[in-house]
C-alpha cells in the first residue's frame, strides 16, 4: 500500500529546480504557476540564494510548487493515502483532489505572506530538539514557555517561541538531547501565527472544494479525512496549532502502508520515517533523475 507525502518549510535548498526545468513541459508549467501567483518560482528555484529562499513568503510557495511539480512528473494515480508536513499539507490537499493545484498555490502564496507578516510582529524562531526522553524534552520546553510546535516522532521535537528562550534551551539542552536552530523566520504553529489565520480563512472561503479521491492523513491528529472542506479547514487552523507528524506516521503504520514516496524537496520526512516507522519502505524523490526509480518503487507498493 502506497502513500505519497509532501515536506514542509526548512526543506528548501538553493538550485532545487535545476534538474526539473531542463524539461520543457515542466518549465512551462512552472512559468504558468509563477504568473498566476505573481512570484518567479523558476528564479527562486534555480538562482536565488539561501537567504532569499529562507524568507517565509518565498519558501512556502517554492516548497509546495516543488512537491506539485514532482507529483506531476511522477503521474501516479494509484496510491492509497497522502499527507504533508505543515505547509506540505497544501500540496497533499491538491494531490487528494480536495482542491486544485492552482488554488493550492494561491493559498500558499497568501499563507507565506501572512505568516511572514505575523513573524515580523514579534522576533521568534524554532529549534529542533534531537534525542532525549520525550517527557523530559516537553517538560524543558514548558519551563521556558516554549511550544512543541512540531511533534515529529523519531526522536525529534521542534521547539518554537522567544529567541532568548531558544538560546537558553540550546545552552542547556535536556539530558541526552541536542538542539539545532532551524532556518525559519518565525515561531510557526504557535499563537505567534494567530494574526495569519483570519486572512487565510477568508481566502479559503472562496476556494471550491471536492470530496477527496485520495484520503488525507491530517497533521492535527493523524486522522484520515476524506471531506474536502474539512481538509482545507484543518489546514487553515493548523497555522497557529502544533503539527503532530508522529501521529501521521503512526496512522500510516496502522493503515498498513508499506511504501512512502516523499515528494521534492525530499529527505526530511523519509529520515523521520526511517527512525519512527522503520518497517515502512521509503523513497526520497529529490531530482528529475529519480523519477524512473520512483515509478518502479510505486509499482511495488501501489
Amino acid at each position: 500500500m502506497l502513500a505519497i507525502i509532501a515536506p514542509g518549510q526548512g526543506s528548501q535548498t538553493p538550485g532545487m529546480f535545476a534538474s526539473w526545468v531542463t524539461n520543457p513541459a515542466l518549465h512551462e508549467l512552472l512559468s504558468q504557476w509563477s504568473m498566476r501567483i505573481d512570484l518567479d518560482l523558476i528564479r527562486l528555484g534555480t538562482t536565488a540564494d539561501a537567504d532569499e529562499i529562507k524568507d517565509t513568503a518565498n519558501a512556502q510557495p517554492l516548497i509546495v510548487a516543488a512537491s506539485l511539480l514532482g507529483a506531476h512528473a511522477l503521474g501516479i494515480k494509484d496510491f492509497a493515502y497522502t499527507s504533508g508536513h505543515s505547509v506540505g499539507e497544501l500540496a497533499a490537499a491538491a494531490l487528494s483532489g480536495a482542491i486544485s493545484n492552482e488554488d493550492a498555490l494561491r493559498l500558499v502564496r497568501a499563507r507565506g505572506i501572512e505568516m511572514a507578516k505575523a513573524a515580523a510582529l514579534s522576533p521568534a524562531g524554532m529549534s529542533a530538539v534531537l534525542g532525549g526522553d520525550r517527557d523530559l524534552v516537553l517538560a524543558a520546553l514548558a519551563k521556558l514557555n516554549l511550544v512543541a510546535a512540531n511533534d515529529n516522532g523519531g526522536g525529534q521535537i521542534v521547539a518554537a517561541g522567544d529567541l532568548a528562550a531558544l538560546a537558553q534551551l540550546s545552552e542547556n539542552p535536556p539530558e541526552g538531547a541536542r538542539v539545532r536552530a532551524l532556518a525559519v523566520a518565525g515561531a510557526f504553529h504557535t499563537s505567534f501565527m494567530e494574526p495569519a489565520v483570519a486572512p487565510l480563512r477568508a481566502m479559503a472561503a472562496t476556494v471550491t472544494t471536492a470530496p477527496t479521491t485520495i484520503s488525507v492523513i491530517s497533521n492535527k491528529d493523524g486522522e484520515v479525512v476524506s471531506d474536502g472542506a474539512e481538509v482545507l479547514n484543518r489546514i487553515v487552523n493548523q497555522i497557529a496549532n502544533p503539527v503532530r507528524w508522529d501521529l501521521c506516521m503512526q496512522a500510516m503504520k496502522n493503515l498498513g502502508v508499506t511504501g512512502v514516496i516523499e515528494l521534492p524537496p525530499a529527505g526530511t520526512l523519509v529520515g523521520l520515517l526511517k527512525r519512527g516507522a522503520p518497517e515502512i519502505e521509503t523513497f526520497a524523490l529529490k531530482t528529475a533523475d529519480d523519477v524512473s526509480a520512483a515509478k518502479e518503487f510505486a509499482g511495488r507498493h501501489a
